[in-house]
């Protein structure tokens, strides 16, 4: 399972759903998807965007989690 880290390093950094579209130019939807960890799929555009605009790295947002060991707890 794949965890994306974009509401919290949003929140770290308060910043909108809203202004972050705005000024990387990422459909306000997909932003939203990752946000609430919906997205089924992103675009490589968008996490470079993302990881710029953010100054981050693409492990700093997402994260690539074992379902399988976490259902063992």
């Amino acid at each position: 399972m794949i965890k994306c880290h974009l509401s919290r390093i949003m929140g770290e950094k308060r910043l909108k759903i809203a202004d972050v579209a705005k000024d990387t130019e990422i459909n306000r939807g997909t932003l939203t998807r990752l946000f609430h960890e919906k997205a089924k799929r992103v675009e490589l555009d968008a996490l470079d965007k993302l990881c710029r605009y953010l100054d981050c790295n693409v492990s700093d947002l997402l994260e690539w989690v074992d379902k399988k060991k976490d259902d063992d707890k």
